[in-house]
């Protein structure tokens, strides 16, 4: 158990630093940010305390608004993932897989991970961006953010699993 907590801690202070320093500054076309850090979120196990998400979910949100000057987005939009993410899990795992079933590529599938993925960093892009606008005046330029940000960052986490199973 403190052997799991370690490495998460040590993974909570990868993704702020990657983000805060690399990716925060990352804006293609003025509206495509990578937002690697969701990767985070949806990394916790199928038997892991929902408050423990819930916890650690806010507390990135909360570290990643305080180094991008983003007052509580991150921290509200986590937070939700947070909430989805054990019950939407769910619905990918097979009923007699074991109890402590990561998710990620090879141990649920390309197709089923795909679809894990793209739609839990959509929603997270969703509120993060309407958030963030707080109107749908610029409704083009919200989309465009929410598409183009959604597409970097699954490319992204696509990447990354695809070298954790090369590995």
């Amino acid at each position: 158990m403190t052997i799991d907590l370690l490495k998460r801690a040590g993974w909570f202070v990868v993704f702020v630093l990657v983000q805060a320093v690399v990716l925060g500054r990352i804006h293609l076309f003025n509206c495509a940010t990578p937002l690697f850090y969701v990767y985070f979120v949806t990394q916790f196990p199928r038997n892991y305390p929902k408050w423990g998400i819930l916890l650690w979910s806010f507390l990135l949100g909360l570290m990643l608004d305080t180094f991008s000057n983003t007052p509580g987005l991150a921290a509200a939009s986590l937070t939700v993932i947070a909430a989805i993410q054990p019950y939407y899990f769910e619905l990918f795992v097979p009923r007699d897989s074991v109890d402590d079933l990561k998710p990620a590529l090879s141990t649920l599938g390309p197709l089923k991970y795909s679809y894990y993925i793209i739609i839990m960093v959509l929603l997270y892009c969703l509120i993060f961006y309407s958030l963030e606008l707080f109107t749908y005046f610029h409704w083009l330029q919200w989309a465009f953010c929410v598409g183009g940000s959604a597409a970097i960052t699954h490319m992204l986490i696509f990447t990354f699993e695809i070298a954790k199973l090369n590995r």
